[in-house]
């Protein structure tokens, strides 16, 4: 469930408003919802009457729906409205959701906007009631009014907090970092968005909502300092805590783990002296000069989410090894001339053959920018954000290495080359724990 009535952007203040008159609007502030109209605002998968405007209220019909977004994205916000309920209402509010048809309480986040009275719902999970992060997060109950009367809410997304106030009392305070059930991640995969668009998701339930407003918040983010719940893999000032990769055939994380310890550490300390000589720390960044072997980090992990943020020239060309297997993809999908189909955009599992290869879109950023990857790997199954966007959903990365077995339960994530400079920075882990 959803609401939004009068929607104002506010920019550092918070605002007071009135549903119709738009002079009222004070400095600072943007309409995002004029009360007479729904400009601004997206309609996906409209059901009968679908939404409405009267009296300076926005209304999800009698029998209808669908999802009524927002067409700008929001990142870090709070977001206040009203809303009331008839008997049995039910509707939800969706945060950092992309414009999808159906559920965005899995792809984005769902508070939820029930009737927690009505006798249908007597039975429901605990995070199925109002307030809820829809099925993750359950919200104490006890705050909302009466059927028929206003309710004053307030949500705010900053980061991985989420925080629902309800009539005055904190019904949510959620640290989304402290969710590590990895059925619970690969299911709700919209948790891991840092940015989306607001929506009412109707569910065939009359429902109004009014003075709805909207206040940005700043994001707080120094390179190389990990976000709170994630360890930095690079301090940002030296190579601590990497090695370099050995060289064929023992990349093979078969092979190698067959070598006897003392070669492995012989030629362990070759691959290093090779790494120190091309991969520099410099002005905070990681910087590979083109020449020598991969980047690995020292320590095996299983179970993850990984943050990394990269930058590649034109046709540029490397990708992340996950457990020591190829690999999340990154390349060039702009530049004419490519050996390879380079245009499908970054983010895809290269090395599948019998799983999906190829990313969902193209969410790269123009060459000589930024990108970020946010990657969750759980089992066997790897989802990928690039800039924001889902570009991988739920895919299994396949052993490149002897396709006849699943993914190796843990290993090295590397920083692959093809003989291009590269830069990475911001490279942040939070290790979930095993299935």
């Amino acid at each position: 469930m959803r609401s939004t009535a009068t929607l104002l952007i506010c920019a550092t203040v918070a605002c007071v408003f009135r549903p119709l008159d738009a002079s009222t609007v004070e400095a600072g502030c943007a309409g995002v919802f004029d009360g007479k109209t729904l400009n601004g605002w997206k309609l996906v998968g409209k059901r009968g009457e679908g939404y409405g405007v009267k009296e300076g209220v926005i209304y999800c019909a009698k029998g209808g729906g669908g999802n009524l977004f927002t067409e700008r994205e929001f990142a870090n916000f709070t977001l206040r409205f009203e809303f009331k309920l008839e008997p049995g209402s039910n509707n939800g509010i969706a945060i950092r959701a992309p414009l999808i048809e159906g559920s965005a309480a899995y792809v984005g986040m769902e508070i939820q906007v029930l009737d927690d009275s009505a006798p249908q719902y007597a039975n429901l999970r605990p995070a199925q009631y109002h307030g809820s992060i829809y099925d993750v997060v359950p919200a104490k109950r006890g705050a909302q009014k009466p059927v028929g009367d206003w309710n004053e809410e307030e949500i705010t997304a900053n980061g991985r907090s989420v925080k629902v106030v309800l009539n005055g009392q904190t019904i949510v305070e959620a640290d989304l970092n402290t969710i590590t059930d990895g059925p619970t991640l690969l299911k709700h995969p919209g948790l891991l968005r840092e940015r989306g668009h607001i929506g009412l998701l109707g569910h065939n339930d009359y429902v109004e909502f009014r003075n709805i407003r909207l206040q940005e918040l700043p994001a707080n983010e120094k390179d190389n300092t990990p976000p709170k719940g994630f360890t930095a893999l690079f301090n940002g000032t030296d190579l601590t805590g990497w090695k370099g990769l050995l060289a064929e055939p023992y990349d093979n994380p078969i092979k190698r783990a067959a070598l006897r310890p003392d070669e492995r550490a012989a030629r362990q300390k070759k691959a290093d002296e090779d790494m120190r000589a091309h991969w520099k720390a410099e002005n905070g960044e990681i910087v590979f000069d083109g020449k020598g072997r991969s980047l690995c980090a020292a320590k095996d992990y299983g179970n993850f989410e990984l943050y990394v943020d990269w930058k590649i020239p034109p046709h540029g060309d490397s990708g992340i090894y996950l457990r020591g297997s190829p690999q999340v993809q990154i390349w060039d999908p702009f530049t004419p001339g490519a050996k390879y189909n380079t245009k499908v955009g970054s983010g895809g599992l290269y090395n599948n053959q019998k799983n999906p290869a190829n990313p969902l879109k193209v969410a790269d950023k123009p060459i000589g920018e930024w990108n970020r990857f946010r990657i969750l790997m759980i089992g066997d199954k790897v989802q990928v954000f690039l800039n924001g966007e889902m570009v991988v959903h739920n895919v299994t990365l396949e052993n490149y290495w002897d396709r006849s077995q699943p993914i190796f339960p843990t290993g090295q994530i590397e920083l692959q080359n093809h003989g291009d400079r590269l830069w990475f920075k911001n490279i942040y882990i939070r290790e979930l724990p095993s299935l």
